[in-house]
């Protein structure tokens, strides 16, 4: 059990399943180190909750329950010392549809949005699909982390055009979990150009010991106001097929805004099912999530010694939080692209391409480690021999 409450080593079979993750490979022999979803079970509590909801046998439109309301709440309250008004939340099937919507709501077509590159692939769409322009703050690489670059962001801030950034706090893909002071230097920059900010806090529970998630609108009654955050518990349960959100603003007119978008994108109504699942893992599912974190960061740390001894000119960022894992291949490659696919044409191996990410990702590759070690340990094995073969030829 590797010293955890639960066999997160469990090889649990997914194809056959319609997962995305691995259903779409080209042959049984692909092994799917891509997508963001874990290839682990969810919570117990979770699985008990939905069993006794699929025993009832009818599945019609459900509505939304205070029970709900006050799961959210309280977890936040509890977990992260953030206290979250029941009339601040608002839900919908998803974040990349909360984030959606909330541009759509926030923005005029033309408008700019700031994205902090290399970035979560669907902000891209997000904005460009409501008529936005992306406006690109790249992150700085220094050493084995990435920073943010305050002077860029200031100049990008300026122009009157820009009306809204989207920040992923923690980061995909370079796995930083901003610092408080990282993030008010952000938000004091936002004020001061009149720029609204809107977290993108989906990755916040997936958080390593010596890091900690600060919720962005926490921080002050300014930031607060200035502010739209985007929530669920999907990634850290692995629950995003059951489609569940939550969006949260103080503001009354923005979220009477951010309604009439949800209803225009027609994202207005979630599953019983997403219901059940949030209730029951922010109720009942902390000690798994505990467990989970322990063996994910194990599985980093792996990586890590393994990449140390066969793997020296691939360095891979330091994982504060999430569980991709950003690595720099321009030791066999300076084309993300091409390499997804010799990858996955000669070593069945199928990893992110970091040009989805912005092109400041071009060279690196994008790896799923939330599986179990012995998987995990197969990728990197993979990749190793497709490196030797390189070199050899």
């Amino acid at each position: 059990m590797n010293g955890v409450a639960y066999d997160f080593d469990e090889r649990v079979e997914r194809r056959g399943t319609n997962s995305y993750k691995w259903d779409s490979a080209a042959g049984r022999d692909v092994l799917p180190m891509w997508v963001a979803d874990m290839d682990f079970r969810t919570a117990p509590a979770v699985v008990d909750a939905l069993r006794r909801r699929v025993e009832h046998g009818i599945f019609g439109y459900v509505r939304v329950p205070d029970a709900y309301y006050a799961a959210v709440t309280r977890w936040f309250a509890r977990r992260h010392g953030w206290s979250i008004d029941r009339e601040w939340l608002m839900y919908t099937s998803g974040v990349v549809p909360a984030v959606s919507a909330v541009i759509k709501a926030l923005t005029r077509p033309g408008d700019k949005v700031v994205l902090q590159t290399p970035v979560y692939n669907c902000f891209f769409s997000s904005v460009r699909n409501n008529g936005c322009e992306v406006v690109a703050n790249p992150l700085r690489r220094v050493g084995n982390t990435y920073v943010m670059d305050y002077e860029d962001l200031e100049r990008k801030l300026a122009d009157p055009a820009v009306k809204m950034l989207v920040l992923c706090n923690p980061h995909n893909p370079v796995g930083r979990v901003w610092r408080r002071d990282e993030l008010v230097r952000l938000g004091e920059a936002c004020l001061r150009h009149g720029v609204r900010v809107i977290p993108d806090e989906i990755h916040c529970e997936l958080v390593f010991p010596g890091h900690e998630y600060v919720p962005f609108a926490s921080l002050s009654d300014a930031f607060l106001h200035n502010s739209v955050t985007c929530l669920s518990p999907s990634k850290a349960f692995n629950i995003a097929g059951l489609q569940i959100a939550s969006i949260v603003s103080v503001d009354d007119d923005v979220r009477r805004r951010i309604d009439r978008a949800i209803n225009i994108n027609e994202v207005c109504d979630v599953n019983p099912f997403g219901i059940e699942a949030t209730v029951a893992a922010y109720g009942e599912g902390g000690e798994w999530l505990d467990s989970l974190l322990v063996y994910l960061r194990g599985n980093y740390d792996c990586m890590v010694d393994y990449c140390a001894r066969h793997l020296p000119d691939f360095p891979i960022t330091e994982l504060e939080g999430t569980y991709l894992v950003w690595m720099d291949c321009r030791a066999v490659s300076n084309d993300s692209e091409r390499l997804e696919q010799q990858l996955l044409d000669e070593a069945r191996l199928w990893l992110n391409a970091g040009t989805m990410y912005g092109d400041e990702g071009q060279g690196f590759m994008r790896w799923n480690i939330a599986c179990p070690r012995a998987v995990m340990l197969d990728g990197l094995e993979r990749f190793r021999r497709f490196v030797e073969s390189r070199r050899r030829g």
